[in-house]
């Protein structure tokens, strides 16, 4: 499904986030706590945007490498970082299983793409496992918003995201699928029980963006037991 709507993935993006989701990624690099020089794995990076947005905050100094378990959408990630001028390292890779050594990295993100791994505890796990203690786990991820925000965004996923999308990408499916695994996803407190479950994240919390149709959830690493 990904290798099909990977060429239209981006405008797709940013016609049905209204361009908002560039906003959303900017609170992701500022909620992981990274500076210049630090090191950061973006998983599930698609066509690499958050990377690139972590790449400019770390510098020239700092190291960014993105992951994705499929080839097809990573494939355009590369090109992106070069036009941008941004040093950029990709690499095809499970977020579940990630073939990086313990403590490698200052932080560890995945945007949008935690609902999409077979168990997304493992996958918590191996990020925390591979970001030294006291760094970050940061994960952006589509919610349930409530309220008046909840009826409309409802309507907007069921009816509008599906025919945009399909208009787009030529993938109506794709679409419909997006929102139906938002919806039935843990979300707040369900979801910061699943990081603090790993035994490797402590101080998890959330935060919901725009009205709550994206929730940014922050754990911190524990030093492992001896």
């Amino acid at each position: 499904m990904f290798s099909d709507i990977a060429a239209s993935y981006d405008r797709a993006n940013s016609i049905l986030s209204f361009g908002i989701h560039h906003l959303w990624r900017k609170a992701t690099v500022v909620a992981s706590g990274v500076r210049k020089g630090s090191s950061v794995l973006d998983c599930a990076t698609g066509t690499g945007d958050l990377a690139l947005a972590f790449k400019r905050a770390v510098g020239a100094t700092g190291r960014v490498v993105g992951t994705d378990f499929n080839a097809d959408m990573l494939s355009y990630a590369p090109g992106k970082a070069q036009r941008n001028g941004l040093d950029v390292e990709f690499e095809v890779a499970d977020a579940m299983h990630l073939p990086y050594a313990d403590a490698t990295f200052d932080a560890a993100s995945i945007s949008f793409g935690i609902r999409n791994v077979d168990v997304p505890r493992v996958a918590l796990a191996d990020m925390a496992r591979v970001v030294k203690p006291g760094g970050k786990v940061v994960v952006l991820e589509f919610g349930q918003p409530r309220g008046i925000m909840g009826m409309l965004y409802g309507a907007y996923s069921r009816y509008v995201i599906p025919f945009i999308g399909g208009l787009v990408t030529g993938n109506r499916q794709a679409y419909e699928y997006l929102p139906t695994t938002a919806a039935a996803f843990p979300c707040r407190e369900a979801f910061t029980d699943l990081m603090t479950s790993t035994g490797r994240l402590k101080d998890c919390t959330y935060r919901e963006l725009t009205g709550g149709i994206a929730f940014l959830y922050v754990g911190t690493v524990i030093e492992p037991k001896a």
